[in-house]
């Protein structure tokens, strides 16, 4: 991927989530020398068309910064290109962009990649959702649809607000037993009580995607020794341990060390019985896999990605790891 343009070549990486987007420039020897980020770019929120729309506003941006530069090569990875048929309509969608034949895929491939570089290897991602891609080195890949309970998809944020609420409303009408989280979600979104959430929600004065930012309440809930809170940390662990395992019963890799890499806001989190439940579940089911919890931004491994298909040499990758991980320090700041 090359123009008549001057100067240092350079690659592109995009990685989109549920929340944001993050789009980099990089040098051939990793040099990192511009990053832009946006909102949500997941075609399941805003629709495909705005999708395209924003990575290219995106791209344009770090252009700008960059200047005129010969692209080696453009890796975009996005939550919500799930199916064959979503990838096609994303290209379809920025068909007239300059950068139109870059590699694009889901973004499950960036937190692969900034995991591990081993060519056996399963990644899940629980933010706000849940989904799982597992590579096998002779190029067999498995992938889920990741289209929520349609799919047989339970987890991440969003399930766990919507879980979390159903127990809260039978809690305060006496259906179920007392929650703390009957108190918990209503401060969330600044509101009186549960029946006011309900009531924000049905006439959709609170969008129904805001339900994901009930994930920390939930986890803040559980530590405190919420059952009902507990209770959800514990399954979602059981279905983290489910798609990793069975990812790795598809591939015929039970037998072999195999990294399993997680990532996502609600992995990030490190809550303790989160995790534990995770390595007690893989511990059983697949004894051999190696956990590996990612909290770098993915647009680590989208970064990665593009730089080897751009053909850099390998100390860029320390280059770059280096400067990105830098700037992941800085934000958080």
């Amino acid at each position: 991927m090359t123009d008549a343009t001057s100067g240092a070549p350079i690659v592109i990486a995009v990685d989109g989530g549920g929340s944001k987007t993050d789009a980099v420039a990089l040098e051939l020897d990793g040099t990192l020398v511009a990053a832009v980020r946006g909102t949500t770019s997941s075609p399941h929120l805003i629709g495909m068309a705005a999708t395209a729309r924003l990575v290219d506003e995106l791209i344009e941006r770090l252009l700008v910064e960059t200047g005129p530069r010969p692209l080696a090569s453009a890796n975009i990875y996005l939550s919500g290109l799930d199916l064959p048929a979503e990838i096609a309509e994303f290209r379809a969608g920025i068909a007239g962009y300059a950068w139109a034949d870059a590699v694009v895929d889901n973004d499950l491939f960036a937190l692969l990649r900034a995991g591990t570089s081993e060519s056996d290897a399963v990644a899940v991602v629980c933010g706000t959702g849940i989904n799982c891609v597992g590579v096998r080195a002779d190029g067999a890949v498995v992938r889920y649809a990741s289209l929520g309970m349609t799919s047989g998809d339970w987890g991440g944020g969003w399930h766990l607000g919507e879980k979390a609420l159903w127990h809260a409303a039978r809690a305060v009408d006496g259906r179920g037993p007392a929650t703390t989280l009957a108190a918990a979600i209503p401060e969330v979104y600044g509101l009186a009580g549960i029946p006011d959430v309900i009531e924000a929600l049905h006439f959709e004065r609170i969008a129904n995607s805001d339900l994901s930012r009930l994930a920390p309440a939930v986890l803040a809930a559980s530590r405190a020794g919420d059952a009902v809170a507990q209770a959800l940390v514990d399954r979602q662990a059981e279905e983290i341990v489910i798609l990793a395992a069975t990812t790795l019963r598809r591939l015929e890799l039970l037998g072999r060390e195999v990294p399993v890499v997680l990532g996502g806001g609600v992995i990030g989190s490190r809550d303790e019985r989160l995790l534990a439940g995770v390595e007690r579940g893989l511990a059983e089911r697949a004894p051999l896999a190696r956990i590996t919890v990612v909290t770098a931004a993915p647009i680590l491994g989208a970064a990665l990605l593009a730089l080897e298909a751009g053909g850099a040499p390998a100390d860029a990758l320390d280059v770059a790891v280096s400067s990105l991980q830098d700037r992941q320090a800085a934000v958080v700041q």
